[in-house]
């Protein structure tokens, strides 16, 4: 170590012995704590971004003060109308317009036997679950409440709200039905417009809504309102309503639970509130919403084969929407749809002709056969008269059941008619794409997207039954094919002799079988639309919406009206009527399955309502 280094290392230890010697005459460091006064202050409303669920802690207590007044301090009172959208009342007229889009067609026997005439094929798919989930909003806040989660307001609000609401919904509905009395699809009674199930069940939603989703969380909002419109599609499939009863329905619900709110926050002012209304700090449109509305377009497909067309035509369509967005700014987001679109048949067309016995009897392709045998029993169809004498004569020889007369003489068919599995083509859709939003003020916006997807569907599904008597034919089948030996077609001459009339075999036979299915292949969607906004709270809106999609589809059906001919005679018998039905019928395929195929574009436009919770 040279002197230089030494000289530094001595200095620098002198220097810290003298800092340390400084510290030592130091006072000790002090803190003076300020005098702390209790006192009572008001807090503000309380505010909270929380988009979960929270459930009640193990340390709620229960509430069963259902005659005890309640008031938190903090809340502020509602005013007269300060939660009214009035959404509800386009909801209404929505359906009120599109009511007169309903057809009956009177087809299942079973229904004409119980003299119900003009009614429509009657549907094999059944649930009341529906009866049940119109109940699940008020079932959810007496439990939440009882359970001690607190929501907007105490017991004696809470059902003087509920009351009123109730009162108002059950006063329109019933008005409207006695007044209007609609038919239902299914022919049972005519008080059908509007649904009662579906404004009881829009009723709860709007009290879930109000009382835990405006105050805790918007997802008990979502809850609400998706089963609620459930049960109205279920309504729909049950064929105990029309999509517009349904529409109606929840315009009501809503509008009366507003309304039912509005007159308890006049008469109770600031008594009995517990909590605020949420807030949310954020005016990114990012969304997730739920929708109703009714499909237009695309309305009526026929089919061609072998130069024989078949038409069918549908109703406006339900649909039923799950959306959502995620917007980068104010302007540009992204996101996707989940759509179900049901669209129920309107007028079967000719796929309904074989289907009610009073309308169509297979026999009757033998009557030329029986006439050219039995001329003597015939009167001369120069008229319309004798012609349905000549059919009457004829039938009276075979046995047939006449359902007016109630007439049955060993008839080979007794009874057929069609069991509806599913009257209803149903697309199921998943888009994805790009949206955008332009704000017009705080309150209100306009929207659109541009969305690709696939389309999925299901079919439509009817089952045709058929009973009755095994009958037996006796004749001679001549067949001359030498040459020159042709009919006036060109064919090997064919003569029928010894013809009898069918012979009862005592046996009995019965067919259950597809009569009709049509559905279609997968195939891509391209989707687009408009959308006006109203953000009514910091994070709820209501939307009104037009949506555009378009699709090229591939339908196919497989009609198999005479199937139970198979089964109605002995195999001798068949040929028979298998040769009689393809010289009668022009496409000439006899007893077989008819298969009719069409390409088609469909283009279908939406309108409806979106429910929106602002993420």
């Amino acid at each position: 170590m040279n002197t230089r280094q030494i000289l530094t290392l001595f200095a620098t230890v002198l220097t810290a012995q003298a800092n340390a010697d400084n510290y030592q005459d130091m006072e000790p460091l002090t803190l003076d704590a300020p005098e702390m006064k209790a006192e009572l202050v008001e807090l503000p409303g309380q505010s909270s971004v929380r988009l979960d669920m929270e459930a009640p802690t193990s340390s709620t207590k229960m509430d069963f003060d259902f005659f005890k007044q309640k008031t938190n301090p903090g809340v502020k009172a509602y005013k007269f109308m300060d939660d009214m959208t009035f959404v509800g009342i386009p909801l209404f007229a929505a359906g009120w317009i599109i009511k007169g889009d309903k057809a009956m067609f009177r087809v299942n026997q079973e229904a004409s036997k119980g003299g119900k005439k003009n009614t429509q094929l009657l549907t094999d798919f059944k649930t009341g679950i529906d009866d049940y989930t119109q109940f699940f909003g008020p079932a959810m806040v007496v439990g939440l409440k009882l359970g001690g989660y607190e929501g907007r307001s105490d017991w004696p609000r809470l059902l003087a709200s509920a009351g009123m609401s109730y009162a108002i919904m059950a006063a329109f509905v019933n008005g409207i039905k006695h007044t209007a009395k609609e038919m239902r699809p299914d022919g049972s009674t005519a008080n059908s417009w509007p649904s009662g199930h579906t404004a009881t069940a829009f009723v709860g939603a709007t009290l879930l809504h109000k009382e835990y989703g405006l105050t805790r969380s918007p997802w008990w909002s979502v809850a609400g309102y998706g089963v609620a419109t459930a049960t109205g599609v279920m309504r729909v499939l049950n064929n105990r309503h029309w999509i517009s009863d349904v529409m109606s329905g929840a315009g009501i619900g809503i509008l009366s639970t507003e309304l039912g709110y509005g007159l308890c926050d006049l008469l109770f002012k600031g008594r009995g509130l517990l909590r605020n209304d949420l807030l949310l700090d954020n005016e990114n449109p990012s969304f997730f919403s739920i929708s109703m509305g009714v499909g237009l377009g695309g309305k009526d497909l026929e089919f061609e084969s072998l130069g024989m067309k078949k038409n069918i035509k549908f109703r406006a369509a339900t649909v039923v929407d799950a959306e959502g967005a995620y917007f980068f700014n104010k302007y540009v987001g992204v996101g996707g749809r989940l759509r179900v679109r049901a669209q129920s048949a309107k007028d079967f067309g000719d796929f309904a002709q074989y289907v009610a016995i009073e309308d169509f009897d297979a026999w009757k392709s033998l009557m030329p056969l029986y006439q050219e045998n039995f001329p003597g029993d015939y009167v001369p169809a120069t008229t319309e008269s004798a012609i349905e004498e000549n059919e009457m004569i004829f039938l009276d020889k075979v046995g047939y059941q006449d359902t007016e007369s109630g007439y049955m003489n060993n008839a080979p068919v007794t009874d057929i008619y069609g069991i509806v599995k599913s009257d209803h083509i149903t697309e199921f859709t998943g888009s994805v794409g790009v949206y955008f939003n332009i704000p017009l003020s705080s309150r209100f916006s306009l929207g659109t997207k541009a969305l690709i997807g696939r389309s999925i569907t299901q079919e439509l599904d009817i089952d045709g039954h058929a009973e009755g008597n095994i009958k037996d034919i006796s004749y001679t089948l001549n067949i001359d094919n030498r040459p020159g030996a042709k009919d006036a077609s060109g064919d090997p001459s064919v003569t029928i002799n010894n013809l009898q009339y069918p012979n009862n075999t005592g046996e009995k036979w019965s067919d259950d079988w597809e009569y009709l299915t049509i559905g279609a292949k997968s195939s891509t969607s391209f989707g687009t639309g408009i959308s006006l906004t109203y953000r009514y709270k910091s994070n709820f809106s209501w939307r009104i919406f037009c949506d555009y999609d378009y699709t090229r589809k591939n339908f196919t059906a497989k009609y198999d009206p005479f199937h139970f001919m198979q089964k109605g005679v002995t195999s001798g018998a068949s040929l028979l009527m298998d040769s009689a039905l393809m010289l009668e019928e022009a496409d000439g395929r006899g007893l077989e399955a008819r298969e009719y195929d069409t390409r088609k574009h469909m283009n279908y436009v939406t309108l409806g309502l979106s429910f929106l919770v602002n993420l």
